[in-house]
């Protein structure tokens, strides 16, 4: 039965990845149009990423951690390009574009970000690794206390004030103990848990769509002025982070299934905290790069997905 529930999971979450982009546009039209109203989802920005982490933690298993050592080389990899790609292809596109200080900060926050949730149901449709692509995830989003405030304070820093020791507050509170909680909770009750498995991803896929509904509201007269840069800026950076992790892997002599992980999990980001973050601790127009990354990389997840599928149909036919 559990296998069953955990089959259902992947296929409700399959349908979430292809509908997530479509509630979150929805989301960001009516912050845009509604502005007024819909800003008063600015207070439950938290909350809302707190549902989000605690339903990853509900999908985690112990079993999802011994990967690591099974397999340290991959993992460690990984977590590293994560964590050290994502911010170097920031500051590319920064300096390249001569982004202004408040977008800059954005976009650095974004590569410095965990892994995003929707990127286990992309390594999925790519025929990557998806037990490392899960581990992966796990992994940056438990050292995101440490890590995103640390690097964000390192390399924004230098373009506006900021209050690290807030943000690592703020991102234990959002989602290191949601995380935990829900890991908890899974092993306390997996029989319920398995049943709600796949609601799951509409859930986060809805409370993610409200977190960009309240960010676009509160950035509305910068997306004026600044939507379209932004929205260069996005997809440059996942385009760079698909990139860099694939050939992390491939440096690496990692087999094409994990090369594929790699890149969708440097490429994919948790853009919901740096939205959240962004708007809490810099200002809306730094919380817009967060936003319009979301919508983006689960497009651009799924036709690097279906470009993977074709590959592997082209080899199969030879």
């Amino acid at each position: 039965m559990e296998r069953a529930s955990e089959a259902a999971g992947r296929e409700s979450g399959y349908l979430a990845t292809l509908g997530f982009p479509v509630l979150v546009i929805i989301g960001g039209l009516l912050g845009f149009f509604f502005s007024e109203p819909v800003s008063a989802l600015g207070s439950w920005v938290n909350i809302l990423l707190g549902i989000v982490m605690f339903g990853m933690g509900l999908t985690l298993k112990p079993g999802d951690f011994a990967y690591v050592a099974q397999r340290p080389l991959p993992v460690l990899i990984g977590v590293i390009a994560q964590y050290v790609l994502m911010p170097v292809a920031a500051l590319i596109v920064v300096w390249c574009l001569h982004l202004p200080a408040e977008i800059a900060a954005g976009v650095i926050l974004v590569g410095c970000a965990p892994g995003g949730t929707s990127s286990n149901v992309v390594s999925y449709l790519a025929r990557g690794d998806v037990a490392l692509s899960v581990t992966m995830t796990a992994i940056s989003t438990l050292l995101a206390p440490l890590l995103t405030p640390l690097l964000t304070l390192w390399l924004a820093g230098q373009y506006m004030p900021l209050d690290a020791a807030g943000m690592a507050l703020s991102v234990v509170e959002v989602v290191l103990v949601p995380v935990v909680a829900g890991l908890v909770v899974r092993l306390l009750l997996p029989r319920v848990v398995t049943k709600v498995l796949p609601a799951l991803p509409w859930i986060s896929v809805t409370a993610i769509a409200l977190i960009v509904a309240a960010v676009v509201a509160g950035s509305r007269a910068s997306i004026l002025t600044a939507g379209l840069i932004v929205a260069v800026a996005v997809v440059i950076h996942n385009a760079l982070g698909y990139l860099l992790g694939f050939l992390a892997g491939r440096l690496s002599g990692q087999p094409v299934p994990v090369r594929r992980t790699m890149a969708v999990e440097v490429g994919m980001q948790n853009s919901g905290l740096a939205a959240g973050l962004a708007a809490q601790y810099m200002s809306p127009l730094s919380a817009l790069p967060g936003a319009l990354f979301s919508v983006w990389h689960n497009l651009s997840g799924a036709i690097l997905a279906a470009l993977c599928q074709r590959i592997d149909a082209r080899r199969a036919a030879r």
